[in-house]
């Protein structure tokens, strides 16, 4: 007897790898089956359709992502230094990279951009979801007398993700960590320099 949450796993693992690593149209379904070793009727019965497979595996990823940094998130005993451990989260991303291909969230960007709308919305989504966190600890921040300077919580949480977000994808297409590391040098000390 085949257990179908086990197979489901196998499906999203393998679409993972492929979908951070070839990209998302580039990857046929043909191309899950033989890296999973499972036929195409096994996907359809867990996935009706690949825009779905390719929602879960993103989906999958990213949570599997934020759940890393938001343990050291909770960790951290204050705003800035919660700031900080988002910042060396993606310090270490060169060296220990969560996936191979990098980060799936960056990776899905690029490729959706205008093209594919469902995909779009699920890293709309995702996006605005961080950037919504970082503004929360930010106005926390502020108001427990943690941090100063920052007139537009908003605004500057969108500045740090955005920052980080570039650096890793100038990482990505050079080959080289230096410039993710100089922005992330940069905001730490920003940061350091508005905590009170």
């Amino acid at each position: 007897m085949r257990d179908p949450e086990q197979t489901k796993k196998k499906i999203l693992m393998a679409a993972s790898i492929l979908f951070n690593t070839k990209g998302y149209k580039a990857t046929s379904i043909s191309d899950i089956t033989s890296l999973a070793g499972i036929t195409k009727g096994a996907i359809y019965k867990h996935f009706k359709d690949k825009a779905e497979l390719e929602k879960g595996c993103l989906t999958n990823m990213t949570s599997l992502v934020l759940s890393n940094l938001t343990k050291r998130i909770k960790e951290a005993k204050d705003a800035p230094t919660k700031l900080i451990s988002i910042l060396t989260y993606f310090e270490e991303y060169g060296n220990n990279p969560p996936f191979k291909g990098g980060c799936p969230l960056m990776n899905a960007a690029i490729e959706v951009d205008d093209t594919d709308i469902v995909l779009k919305k699920v890293v709309s989504n995702i996006m605005l979801n961080i950037q919504s966190g970082m503004t929360s600890v930010i106005k926390q921040g502020l108001e427990r007398n943690q941090l100063k300077d920052i007139p537009n919580p908003e605004a500057y949480a969108t500045l740090v993700y955005s920052s980080i977000e570039g650096g890793v994808m100038m990482m990505k297409v050079t080959d080289n960590d230096k410039h993710l590391l100089s922005v992330i040098q940069y905001l730490k000390d920003d940061i350091k320099s508005k905590t009170v």
